[in-house]
């Protein structure tokens, strides 16, 4: 008997159309509050160590004094993390199809309490540096979140899932910078408590570090107890022969059959199970579209995002604001707040009503007024001073952005509706993911640079602003190329 295909590498076969579900299925809270949990560990982490970074690098002596250095260093700590976890995310998430979700979240967790630790006793630049290596070559939490979300929900209930999202999102982002910012060179700031201690004179830094990685420890054994594997491993290859192999041209599921990638379960005779699919399968069109709208989304995201500061604090007279940084943190974590509760109680009913690449279209378009808005912003400052309609400008950009935010869930949609099979979700979603990281890295540098260039005297001011708003059409035109509906992917598998 041969088992029904339902792959993108076997022949369309003739099946009885699935009927609508009438119904939304409900949560699966007995898993989904665990996966909210995991949401936190990487911005508890990284909200950590923002506040203290900068003082850190000063007081290591690796920019000798030269206070203008101390940003290049803040930068290649970031990047170092990022560029880590780009070349590994992929190979993580595709060995997560293999031997389950659950064992590659507990090493993730495991490598981010290591690496604070690490990074809270590091006393070079080169220690800080391998600290943020680890962590971002070990750490694909982010990836097997989206990937377990993906395993235990469906097309009419994921949308519902991710407007919780930013539950665990703001908690953390609140907890790790209060974690950083106050426990901070304890002894200098708490004598009286802490200033016997010759540990944390000679580590100042160790104690957040070590508060957070208490915390996340916990997760960790909250994870180990309670968390079930979301696919079945039932039959999956070693994982020697799955590192001998390099994961590529092979599926490793004993002998092939012809022309089939699904076997059947010697226990349930009429039970098909997928089984993974190596890279050259995944490279489907659908998994290439769905790729290069997230390079593109997340290319423009961290691109704006980090030009915003810069912009915020630039003089007025060269194109920016002027604000301190107590205004800008205050209406960065402002900004942040509003996106995480719009989300919260309008994602799920803006997506029933109108679907996700609509939402993903509006978003990735918001980004032309954005941009548009910081020339604006500035002229009227230059005019008129800091006033009501500056601020009007800046509510109505930060309130463009949480249209942006948007897209991320709906970019979940569609790479679960363009996944060849079930069994290779983990490894679809690391391609996305190392696409958005890719945007990551080079968004930020690249916009920064250019951002510097076009304020030196003899430069066009607008400079970035035109290569922002192309950043933006590109994304609107990778948008167009998905399906009005992420079920019209599935449909036609």
């Amino acid at each position: 008997m041969i088992a029904q295909q339902n792959d993108e590498e076997t022949p369309l076969l003739q099946r009885p159309k699935q009927l609508e579900p009438t119904a939304k299925t409900p949560l699966p809270w007995d898993q989904f509050w665990i996966l909210l949990l995991l949401e936190m560990p990487d911005f508890i982490s990284s909200g950590t160590l923002a506040p203290f970074i900068p003082q850190l690098v000063r007081d290591i002596g690796v920019t000798h004094g030269d206070e203008s250095q101390v940003g290049r260093y803040v930068g290649i700590l970031q990047s170092s993390y990022y560029a880590a976890h780009g070349l590994t995310i992929f190979h993580w998430s595709q060995l997560s199809d293999h031997m389950g979700r659950r064992p590659v979240i507990l090493t993730a967790l495991s490598a981010i309490v290591i690496s604070m630790f690490s990074f809270g006793l590091s006393k070079t630049f080169f220690g800080l540096v391998v600290s943020r290596v680890v962590c971002g070559a070990f750490d694909p939490s982010d990836s097997m979140i989206k990937s377990m979300l993906m395993d235990i929900t469906d097309a009419t209930n994921m949308p519902k899932a991710y407007s919780y999202m930013p539950i665990p999102v703001m908690i953390a982002t609140t907890v790790g910078p209060l974690i950083g910012g106050s426990l901070s060179r304890p002894a200098d700031r708490f004598p009286d408590i802490f200033g016997r201690s010759e540990l944390l004179k000679t580590y100042p830094y160790l104690l957040p570090c070590s508060i957070s990685a208490f915390l996340i420890s916990t997760i960790w054994l909250v994870t180990y107890i309670r968390l079930k594997e979301s696919i079945s491993t039932t039959g999956k290859t070693p994982l020697w022969e799955l590192i001998k192999g390099g994961f590529i041209g092979q599926s490793y599921s004993k002998p092939r059959q012809p022309s089939s990638n699904v076997i059947i379960d010697p226990g349930s005779p009429k039970e098909v199970q997928s089984k993974p699919l190596p890279l050259r399968a995944l490279l489907t069109s659908k998994v290439l579209t769905v790729t290069a709208s997230c390079a593109t989304m997340g290319l423009f995201q961290m691109g704006f995002g980090s030009v915003l500061a810069v912009f915020y604090a630039t003089p007025i007279e060269l194109g920016g604001l002027s604000l301190d940084p107590p205004r800008i943190g205050a209406l960065l974590a402002a900004s942040s707040i509003i996106q995480g509760i719009f989300q919260i109680l309008f994602y799920a009913r803006l997506h029933d009503r109108f679907g996700a690449r609509a939402i993903h279209i509006t978003g990735v378009s918001s980004g032309i007024p954005m941009v548009i808005l910081f020339p604006a912003t500035n002229a009227l400052a230059r005019a008129y001073g800091i006033g009501m309609a500056v601020w009007l400008c800046v509510a109505v950009q930060l309130m463009l952005k949480i249209s942006l935010i948007m897209c991320f869930p709906c970019m979940t949609l569609f790479i679960r509706a363009a996944t060849p099979n079930r069994a290779s979700i983990g490894a679809t979603n690391g391609i996305a993911q190392v696409a958005v990281t890719v945007g990551r890295i080079v968004g930020p540098a690249s916009a920064a640079s250019v951002f510097s260039y076009s304020l030196q005297e003899g430069h066009d001011a607008w400079l970035i602003y035109y290569f922002l708003t192309a950043i933006a059409f590109l994304a609107i035109g990778t948008a167009l190329l998905l399906p009005r509906d992420p079920s019209v992917w599935e449909d036609s598998q």
